[in-house]
């Protein structure tokens, strides 16, 4: 997240905003946009570190995995098995009891994660089946942040398990920077075949789609990659924030904070006039920007503070909301001591904060909802995730 707030900007002010038009340049100049940006994300993650300790909460415990997956040899495949069920229901259900299935849907993931961390031999077809549903869901509705998220986070728990060279993390990295770039440069014709129902979404129409673009100019011809830098940069909204405010409407000294942690906290029932997510109206109040109907688009977190406290109240704000971040990370932390699968569950938590392109609420929402289902689980399941010194006797021996 942090990174999408200087990468974008920085190509799109050395010469690759001349690809874009109207609002999705940047509407600033730089020395402005970076004079605020850099110091508010220098505050976030000394937020995120001034009290995590010898990184706490980002530490999993590999011997108290494998010793929890021994006791407990067929959780891992309950738990992917719980995410396809979930995955399947989700779609059938409102936003509010559709959240739960799909918070549940990710659990095939921490299935897969455990089962890599444990030492137990991951075979191919779990590993397979798993990131096949995964693939098969991108390349079904075109929307790719799903895939490109849990690559992360399956690179994140082989690198944990696996302890590679820096040239080996170097190398990955590198592809994976490839592969989202490669997938930036056809998703829009993609999505314009499968959208209008011309071709039918599946690996066959994507591979026609690179076919077609690499024919044209190459898959990564300079002037597709300016016109994509959009997708990336997520400062041209800052950007358009920063000019309408406070130059037409004054900075909100936290009144659209407060609309913005009622519709996080609230559930609907109580708030039924709580903002949606990616809400368009208040997208448009604050930034200025006209958008079409269906489309949405968040302020960002970044933004949000603008908006409500300007450049310095802003930095500061991002600061506790590093803090914030920091305290939830030491609490799984603490109770991971004894429920070591909960240490991986902060991939389900924090699975929209480390996305470049949410908006405050959406991703305050998200923590305080999976953060409170996370806790109901434990507390109904305790025998299950919880594992005392007096379980490792009854451990299979090898």
């Amino acid at each position: 997240m942090c990174l999408q707030m200087f990468v974008g900007p920085t190509l799109a002010y050395n010469g690759l905003d001349k690809y874009q038009q109207g609002f999705l340049k940047m509407q600033i100049p730089e020395e402005q946009y970076f004079l605020y940006v850099i110091p508010a994300v220098i505050c976030f993650i000394i937020g995120l570190h001034i009290r995590a300790g010898m990184l706490e909460g980002e530490v999993v415990d590999q011997d108290k995995i494998v010793k929890f997956v021994k006791v407990n040899p067929k959780l891992p495949y309950v738990f992917i098995g719980i995410g396809f069920i979930s995955s399947f229901v989700a779609g059938f259900f409102g936003s509010e009891l559709g959240f739960v299935f799909t918070l549940l849907a990710g659990f095939k993931f921490i299935g897969t994660f455990l089962i890599i961390l444990s030492g137990t031999n991951l075979r191919p077809v779990t590993l397979i089946l798993v990131y096949g549903s995964i693939i098969a869901s991108s390349l079904g509705n075109a929307m790719f942040h799903d895939l490109l998220t849990w690559l992360i986070f399956l690179g994140s728990v082989l690198a944990i398990k696996y302890k590679p060279k820096v040239q080996v993390k170097a190398i990955v990295t590198f592809g994976f920077i490839l592969l989202a770039t490669a997938i930036q440069m056809v998703k829009g014709d993609y999505r314009k075949a499968t959208w209008s129902g011309s071709e039918e979404a599946g690996l066959e129409t994507l591979q026609k789609t690179i076919e077609e673009n690499s024919e044209k100019k190459g898959l990564f011809d300079i002037d597709k990659l300016g016109a994509s830098n959009v997708r990336i940069n997520q400062g041209f909204i800052i950007t358009n924030i920063m000019n309408h405010i406070p130059s037409k409407i004054p900075h909100e000294n936290g009144a659209e904070l407060m609309v913005i942690l009622e519709a996080a906290i609230l559930p609907r029932i109580l708030a039924p006039n709580k903002l949606n997510a990616g809400d368009r109206e208040i997208f448009m109040k604050y930034s200025s920007m006209r958008i079409a109907r269906g489309t949405s688009m968040g302020l960002r977190s970044v933004g949000d503070d603008y908006i409500n406290f300007g450049s310095i109240g802003g930095s500061f704000f991002m600061l506790f909301y590093g803090m914030f971040f920091s305290e939830i990370l030491k609490a799984f932390y603490q109770f991971g001591k004894t429920f070591p699968a909960l240490i991986l569950l902060t991939s389900l938590v924090f699975y929209y904060p480390i996305r470049p392109d949410c908006e405050l609420q959406t991703i305050l929402g998200h923590v305080i909802k999976s953060c409170f289902l996370i806790f109901v689980m434990m507390q109904i399941w305790k025998h299950v995730f919880k594992v005392t010194p007096t379980h490792y006797r009854f451990i299979p021996q090898e």
